[in-house]
């Protein structure tokens, strides 16, 4: 198998992670900022404040993005399997 089918395939891969992961981290992140500017405002400095809030939210995004990821990672294993037999030789 040549340098460059391996490169594309490890490529393809990691953008694919990322393209799934990417709204729920941003969810996270989104909603962690929020938190801390409100923390920093109303001088509460409790550590565990955050994480119930962080939870629900990407909970939430979860099961609204859950027919999406699930849609994009069916037809990436799908064109995966497909191009197997030009992958073997």
């Amino acid at each position: 198998m040549p340098m460059a089918m391996i490169l594309d395939l490890g490529r393809d891969a990691l953008q694919q992670s990322l393209l799934l992961a990417g709204p729920l981290l941003g969810v996270a992140l989104g909603v962690g900022l929020l938190i801390s500017v409100i923390q920093a405002v109303t001088s509460i400095q409790e550590q565990t404040l955050s994480f119930v809030p962080k939870l629900f939210a990407v909970g939430g995004a979860f099961l609204a993005l859950l027919s999406w990821m699930l849609q994009s990672m069916v037809a990436y294993t799908t064109e995966l399997f497909r191009s197997l037999p030009n992958l073997v030789g």
